[in-house]
């Protein structure tokens, strides 16, 4: 991740793991804690709302740019 895909906020920050991706990931420097953000407004947690909170929508776009935690979480329905 680079500076360039990050975006500075007083509790936290946004970035992205790659320049093309859609996804936000938001770090608030909380051990243990990994959320994202489709928009920067709505943050999710990844371990208490993916999929719950996402729409099909976001669901197929999260799963296709991280396939390794759409396998991970793939026997909640």
């Amino acid at each position: 991740m680079s500076k360039e895909n990050a975006e500075i906020r007083t509790d936290g920050f946004f970035e992205k793991r790659h320049p093309e991706d859609k996804i936000w990931w938001y770090n608030d420097g909380s051990v243990g804690t990994l959320a994202f953000s489709f928009d920067k407004k709505r943050i999710i947690n990844l371990f208490s709302g993916y999929p719950w909170e996402l729409t099909k929508e976001e669901k197929e776009l999260f799963d296709k740019e991280n396939p390794y935690w759409a396998d991970f979480f793939s026997d909640r329905k």
